[in-house]
């Protein structure tokens, strides 16, 4: 069985002086490896390749005879660690809440434990005919969501 422990070392010491961080390793029963690998500017195939060939020397293939998948969060996947967020400040988000609601809204500030989205919505001003768009923050828990992902937009 592949040391977990050892292979996330291994997968740190790899990307230490890149902006490559790295968002899940799995290891299944029956020795496949997942990697997921996320950047503030992008990951490319040769940074997944560098990074397979690392794990390959540390981890022989005849030895732990073991399956590796090394690639990146995919555009539209939902964020999984605070890093993720912290990258897609400024950037239109989709929120799926705990109970249901979709919001759609700007990622303007991350937390420890929470972050916040301004959204836009009408409302009725004092003195107007028309409800005017009006933005508002919202604070919410990492933990309060279903999933937080990159909005893409095309226009």
């Amino acid at each position: 069985m592949i040391d977990k422990q050892l292979l996330i070392d291994t997968i740190q010491e790899a990307i230490a002086d890149t902006d490559v961080f790295l968002v899940k390793v799995q290891v299944k029963p029956d020795n496949s490896i997942i990697v997921e690998l996320d950047s503030d500017t992008a990951v490319d195939i040769d940074t997944c390749a560098d990074l397979t060939r690392r794990i390959e020397e540390t981890f022989d293939r005849d030895v732990e005879d073991y399956e590796l998948e090394v690639g990146s969060a995919g555009l539209t996947s939902p964020f999984k660690i605070r890093r993720q967020y912290v990258k897609n400040i400024g950037n239109e988000v989709e929120v799926l809440t705990g109970d249901g609601r979709k919001l759609k809204g700007v990622l303007t500030e991350v937390g420890d434990d929470d972050f916040t989205i301004e959204v836009s919505r009408k409302a009725k001003e004092p003195g107007q005919k028309r409800p005017v768009i009006v933005n508002e923050p919202l604070k919410m828990k990492f933990t309060d969501n279903k999933y937080v992902k990159y909005l893409i937009q095309f226009k």
